[in-house]
């Protein structure tokens, strides 16, 4: 009775000589090993507005509230889109000189020594693992902006949402891309039409935007005088590095360059390739139009939103695109569980083989998938959620 419930749940044990047929398409590895850092855009602007805030002064009106520090968000975002053009080029070497999988685990190694790979291993180990965590919560946040009345059930939502990711995975690699491709271009299509419809607005008719400051500067702004920050280099840099979340997950088709379709590396160097241009134009349009929109983090409070959302409702009103976009920016941010889910098993295969894991990580399931390492990921970051109650920060 067990064999036949796996059997249902997981799908029948596929051939080890059918595993070539598992591999993936340009347009199915995209979601699967981009939709981490496609969907860093839902929040790398807001980190940089979550530092560059403490820069204002507490003021009880609105048009008392000096909103010029917020435009250092444009330059710290330009510096963020030249280093990540920059990660992407140096991971596009990379997939041509270790074309079976040469993510910085295997690079470090190599070239600089075990003790490198090690801290290199373990870091990607953790940042997987807090991955998951963080996205699906991230994407939970999305949802309660647009559904208010569902923030009680955040953890819940949270914990069913990565239940339905591991059971993806654990039923093999072509059927969970299949599974997550429509969300990712959903979310894809959703911002260049949120960006184009804000170029025609304000740029081409010359619409004044409403800037949607519809609540009170005390659930926003530092209510203490002293706790205000001075804009130093220091300031900024930080500023930078908590923007810099935007590049999490290039690493990612490097690691999975065996999952392709032949001719391997050329197919993962046109996915790389086409990801890196894909969140740079998005995550610098949002800056854009956040910095144009003046538009702030609201952390807490009954007014809760995201700063993507504000920037929808700004731009689209609150009608069918707006739920689109939150909708589609929710599912791309639980996608982006799925990056990770596709590359911890790969690179613990890696880790375990080198003898610096326990070799259970090494085995091959029924579907042709590390089905140990998907399960060890899901049980990680469920606990992180579950503690940390599905809230991201």
């Amino acid at each position: 009775m067990l064999s036949r419930l796996k059997r249902f749940l997981f799908g029948i044990p596929i051939r080890s000589e059918h595993a070539h047929h598992e591999r993936l398409t340009k347009f199915l590895a995209l979601p699967v090993f981009s939709s981490d850092a496609l969907s860093s855009v839902a929040y790398g602007t807001e980190e940089i507005l979550r530092v560059l805030v403490l820069c204002i002064p507490f003021a009880m009106s609105w048009n008392q509230v000096d909103l010029s520090t917020l435009e250092k968000l444009i330059p710290i975002s330009i510096g963020i889109a030249v280093l990540l053009i920059i990660v992407v080029i140096s991971y596009i070497q990379t997939i041509f000189a270790y074309p079976g999988g040469g993510g910085s685990y295997i690079v470090s190694s190599e070239n600089l020594g075990s003790v490198f790979g090690r801290i290199a291993g373990g870091s990607l180990l953790i940042d997987y693992t807090l991955t998951v965590a963080v996205s699906i919560s991230a994407g939970v946040a999305a949802i309660v902006s647009a559904f208010p009345g569902l923030s009680g059930l955040a953890v819940e939502i949270a914990l069913a949402l990565l239940a339905m990711i591991t059971w993806a995975n654990l039923r093999g690699v072509r059927e969970s891309g299949a599974i997550f491709a429509l969300p990712t271009y959903s979310f894809i299509v959703g911002i260049f039409i949120m960006l184009g419809v804000a170029f025609w607005k304000f740029v081409i008719m010359g619409q004044t935007p409403a800037i949607p400051h519809n609540i009170s500067p005390a659930e926003i702004l530092p209510t203490v005088s002293k706790a205000v920050e001075p804009i130093t280099l220091f300031f900024l840099l930080r500023a930078f590095s908590a923007g810099c979340t935007a590049l999490t997950g290039i690493e990612a088709i490097s690691d999975g360059v065996a999952a392709f379709r032949k001719p391997e590396s050329r197919n993962a160097a046109i996915t790389l390739g086409a990801m890196g241009s894909l969140l740079v134009v998005m995550f610098l349009g949002i800056s854009w139009l956040a910095n144009f929109l003046h538009i702030m983090p609201i952390t807490e409070g009954p007014h809760y939103q995201t700063v993507l959302s504000q920037i929808a409702r700004a731009t689209l009103d609150s009608g069918g695109l707006y739920f689109f976009i939150q909708i589609a920016t929710m599912s791309v941010l639980v996608l982006a569980a799925n990056t990770a889910f596709a590359d911890f098993p790969r690179l613990s295969y890696f880790m375990a083989r080198d003898g610096f894991l326990p070799r259970q990580l090494m085995a091959v399931g029924d579907r042709l998938v590390y089905q140990n390492g998907i399960v060890t990921l899901a049980a990680v970051a469920g606990f992180l959620i579950w503690t940390h109650e599905a809230n991201a920060h």
